[in-house]
């Protein structure tokens, strides 16, 4: 699916928390609902933090896990860049650019398009 940027977004964290599936992660008990989605604060094993989906943790074992590998990198997008979106969490795209470069946009800065 292809999407137009209405909306410019930059990228908030430098260095964002990336985790691979199975790794486990330290939650500091801080949550957030962001556009009806809880989010929250974790750190990850090399010391990054981040925000990260609240479905991404699985707390069966005794510390928790990723279910998934997870990428908290944003992309930056300009106003009437078109975007391919590849996948949609919690309120936000996983986009690639006519570049080659990928991340997350928030979807509410994004218009639709058929494509």
């Amino acid at each position: 699916m292809v999407r137009t940027v209405r909306v410019t977004h930059e990228p908030f964290y430098a260095d964002p928390i990336r985790l691979e599936a199975g790794e486990a992660l330290t939650l500091s008990g801080t949550a957030e609902r962001w556009d009806g989605h809880l989010w929250l604060w974790a750190k990850a094993p090399d010391g990054r933090e981040g925000w990260i989906p609240d479905d991404l943790v699985d707390r069966s074992a005794s510390t928790p896990i990723a279910r998934t590998a997870y990428s908290a990198v944003e992309l930056s997008c300009d106003v009437g860049e078109r975007l391919v979106v590849t996948e949609r969490r919690h309120g936000w795209a996983w986009c690639r650019n006519a570049g080659g470069d990928e991340g997350w946009v928030p979807l509410r800065n994004l218009a639709e398009h058929d494509v």
